[in-house]
This record gives C-alpha cells, sequence and structure tokens, in this order.
C-alpha cells in the first residue's frame, strides 16, 4: 500500500462506524466512509466536539452540521498550500490521500532532467498540478467544471505558482483530448482521476467501467516521450490489478517501461493502522 504518511496539517485520528474523525489544520471533521464497517470504541473527545459533521440522509445525499468552522481555510502539505472547505457530497477539495502520489510525480519530474509536459485530467482543485508545477514542469489542466478550475486556480496562487506555465481548462475531458490529438498537441506525462460516474457540461454521461478502456486509448494516442502515466480510481470494487492490466496493454506495450499498482492509504493515529482509501496504478520507463 501506499501510504500518505507525511502530512502534518492533516491526521486521521480515528474511524468507527462508518465514519472517521479527521483533523484539517486547526478544524476537526466527522465524515462518513463506505470502507469503515468496523464498530470500535470513540474515546477521542473530538468526535463529539468536532467542528463539521456530514450526515448521510435515508433518501440520498447528506448534510453538513457545523460549529465554529470557517467557510474556507488554509492548510498546507509541505511547500505546497490548498484551500480547503466543506463541500456537497461529504468533499472538502482535497482527498489527502493523494499526498503520495503528488511526492512521486515531482521526484519523476526531477529525474527526467529535461522538461515536462503535463496533461491533467479530471483535475478537480488541482492539487497534483500544483505538485508538478512546483518542479517547473508544464500543465495543461483540465475539468469540465468551472467552479474546480477558478478554485485550482486559488491553490497555485496559495502556492506561490500564479506566474507557473499552467493551462487551465474547463472543458469534457474527452473532447479537449480528441481535439489535443488532431491538433498534434503532444505530452510527455499524463495524470488522470476519473470519476466512477459524471457528466460533461454538455450532458455527457461518463461511466468508468464502461468509458476508460477506450479513453486510456485516447490517452495514449497524445503522449510522446513519455515520463510518467499516474491513473487515480476510486471506483468500488475495482481491484489496483485491473488498472495494472488495462496500463500494460495501452501504455507498457507501446513505450516500454513498466507500472505498477497499489491501494493508497491514510495511517490511523488511534489504532496505528492504515485505513484503504483509493487506488492507484503508476507508469514509468
Amino acid at each position: 500500500m501506499w501510504t500518505a504518511d507525511e502530512w502534518e496539517d492533516f491526521e486521521l485520528l480515528d474511524c468507527s462506524g462508518g465514519e472517521k474523525l479527521e483533523r484539517w489544520g486547526s478544524y476537526y471533521l466527522v465524515r462518513p466512509d463506505p470502507q469503515v464497517i468496523w464498530e470500535t470504541p470513540r474515546r477521542d473527545p473530538h468526535w463529539k466536539r468536532c467542528n463539521a459533521h456530514y450526515s448521510r440522509s435515508s433518501s440520498g445525499g447528506g448534510r453538513w452540521e457545523k460549529t465554529g468552522l470557517p467557510a474556507s481555510w488554509q492548510i498546507r502539505y509541505k511547500d505546497l498550500a490548498f484551500q480547503v472547505k466543506p463541500m456537497n457530497f461529504k468533499h472538502t477539495g482535497i482527498f489527502p490521500e493523494q499526498a503520495v502520489n503528488w511526492d512521486w510525480v515531482r521526484q519523476q519530474i526531477r529525474d527526467a532532467g529535461t522538461s515536462v509536459r503535463v496533461l491533467n485530467l479530471f483535475a478537480y482543485t488541482g492539487a497534483a498540478t500544483v505538485a508538478c508545477a512546483a518542479e517547473g514542469a508544464s500543465v495543461c489542466h483540465v475539468d469540465a467544471a468551472k467552479g474546480m478550475v477558478s478554485w485550482a486556480k486559488e491553490n497555485a496562487v496559495s502556492s506561490g505558482l500564479s506566474e507557473a506555465p499552467i493551462r487551465w481548462i474547463v472543458d469534457d475531458c474527452g473532447k479537449f483530448l480528441r481535439r489535443e490529438i488532431r491538433r498534434g498537441h503532444r505530452y510527455n506525462a499524463l495524470i488522470l482521476d476519473p470519476p466512477s460516474y459524471g457528466r460533461g457540461p454538455g450532458g455527457e454521461i461518463w461511466k468508468l467501467e464502461t468509458n476508460l478502456w477506450p479513453f486510456l486509448t485516447l490517452c495514449a494516442e497524445v503522449l510522446e516521450n513519455p515520463v510518467f502515466v499516474l491513473l487515480n480510481s476510486y471506483t468500488t470494487g475495482l481491484a489496483p490489478s485491473v488498472l495494472h492490466y488495462m496500463m500494460e496493454e495501452l501504455i507498457s506495450s507501446r513505450f516500454g517501461g513498466h507500472s505498477e499498482s497499489q491501494e493508497l492509504g491514510l495511517p490511523v493515529t488511534r489504532s496505528g493502522l492504515t485505513l484503504p482509501c483509493g487506488a492507484s496504478c503508476r507508469w514509468t520507463r
């Protein structure tokens, strides 16, 4: 398992009964997590004195109950800074387990010894974009949600990267990718964080089990002298080895190199164990 264990401004304090207790900077949040199927004693006092608690509704969705929580605040990971805030569907704008991948892509860029052009698809609030830009890579950041791209720009500014060579694109990732291929635009690195299910700005439907294989096939067309490919998945029931199989078939078979896939995880302070949080597959030469 690849574990994000170098945080200072984030901590997974405990998890029990379908929920996890987290510290985000100086604020404490309780959020649901379907992986937490065990029941252990909730001895940490912040379970009852948290600043925000997201409760799921039996009819779908859910809501936040907040006490002394600002509309947004900043947390840091090493030399990077991110704005976080409570959103619909329990999210905060950052997936802290991805920090282990931010470190990995930065190392790949450093080791490349040359300029690297990165295409970040389904790029959300831009944590991976900012991590790549911090190492001097030029990044094309693509997401279908205008609000998420605006948020990503804020994170670049917070991290001192307002002048970094980042293209900010609001578009359906598939349509953008096809245009880049027709234009002859190529990239040395690719980051994909596709949703399990989603809709594009024109109503396009994305379903990972159906669309990921043809999408990754397209991605191979936009790569040139590739340095790395990172593929993330949060789809329940999709094993890391599935990502590995597709990466080997579509990327390694074409460019050589090799891929490795693992679960991502966060250390739990109370138990000393690790909570699984999705999966990633990494390809390098």
